[in-house]
């Protein structure tokens, strides 16, 4: 009766087709995406494995799905408990769409009715002036130099810089665009994003020697190097992930003298506080920040000039011109 009700269906359950199967399947049709978010991913599908992926997706039911998140919730943080949930929904979506499942049985299974939400994260923290002078210090002559400026005097997401491509900064006008991330297919992460930001003259002159030393890595790798216009790539040209840029960061902040337990997107919160602190309007930063948000935001946006340069005068007196 089940496999006449499948074949009606237009399901064609494949013999010995797994959770695991099914999984793999769909990491394998992430080919063409970044290499952060294929790696992301991968890691979140491995938290399934254990408890799921020997099971036939045929006789996978919503209460185990269930179980086996209630299990997982005390060892991830509440974000990567999202992230496990939607990759195993999206694996077997694709399942479905190859007709190998008949229903999503883990796209009924809510979170919240669950009453489970995975550890809480580390609270953000923000640099003061003097701990940000530390690390704009520490990091001059590393690798990292022009991506800790950026990230501290811009306010750019971490997944903004990198993916962030010379095409989108004018040296000569001082002015850098936000176009895109490291998010599937490009997308920023709100409508609000996209935006243009000058840059105070510590961002560009850090911005020119990393030039510098890039072209100087593209002849050291000749052949090897491939070419995607990135502001920060790896030696060869490659795409930063996430991990080098937290151990790369970790390094600095140790050298500042404040310790490793810093994380890069803590610049993006000290661009915030640093601009709050000095009386700039809420509103003013969070269309610098890329934020949606209150009514003052709103009322900023509509009256914002093309070039956000409000933070430029800020940090050039902050930190010295």
């Amino acid at each position: 009766m089940a496999l006449a009700a499948e074949v009606a269906g237009g399901v064609r359950t494949r013999s010995g087709y797994t959770v695991g199967d099914c999984l793999g399947d769909w990491l394998c049709s992430l080919r063409g995406r970044s290499a952060s978010t294929v790696s992301n991913y991968t890691r979140m599908a491995e938290h399934l494995r254990p408890q799921l992926g020997r099971i036939l997706l045929c006789d996978l039911t919503a209460r185990q799905v269930a179980d086996v998140l209630a299990e997982i919730a005390p060892q991830v943080s509440a974000r990567s408990l999202r992230l496990i949930h939607r990759t195993l929904v999206r694996s077997i979506r694709r399942a479905e769409v190859d007709g190998l499942a008949g229903r999503n049985v883990a796209a009924v299974i809510k979170l919240s009715d669950l009453g489970v939400t995975g550890r809480p994260g580390r609270p953000s923290k923000s640099l003061d002036l003097a701990e940000a002078m530390a690390v704009l210090h520490a990091a001059a002559g590393s690798p990292l130099d022009a991506y800790v400026v950026l990230s501290l005097l811009t306010g750019a997401r971490t997944e903004e810089l990198r993916a962030l491509q010379w095409a989108d900064v004018d040296l000569t006008a001082g002015v850098l665009s936000v176009t895109r991330s490291v998010r599937d297919a490009g997308k920023l992460k709100t409508i609000k994003s996209r935006r243009r930001l000058a840059l105070p003259a510590l961002a560009v002159a850090a911005l020119k020697r990393h030039k510098l030393a890039q072209a100087r890595a593209r002849r050291e790798a000749g052949e090897l190097w491939k070419e995607h216009d990135l502001v920060f790539c790896d030696p060869l040209g490659a795409e930063l992930t996430p991990d080098a840029v937290r151990a790369g960061f970790r390094k600095i902040t140790r050298a500042a003298g404040i310790g490793a337990g810093w994380t890069p997107r803590e610049l993006r919160h000290s661009f915030v506080s640093l601009l709050a602190a000095d009386g700039m309007p809420v509103g003013t930063i969070a269309a610098l920040a890329g934020h949606t948000g209150s009514r003052i935001t709103e009322s900023v946006y509509l009256h914002q000039v093309d070039v956000q340069t409000a933070h430029v005068a800020a940090f050039d007196r902050l930190l010295g011109r």
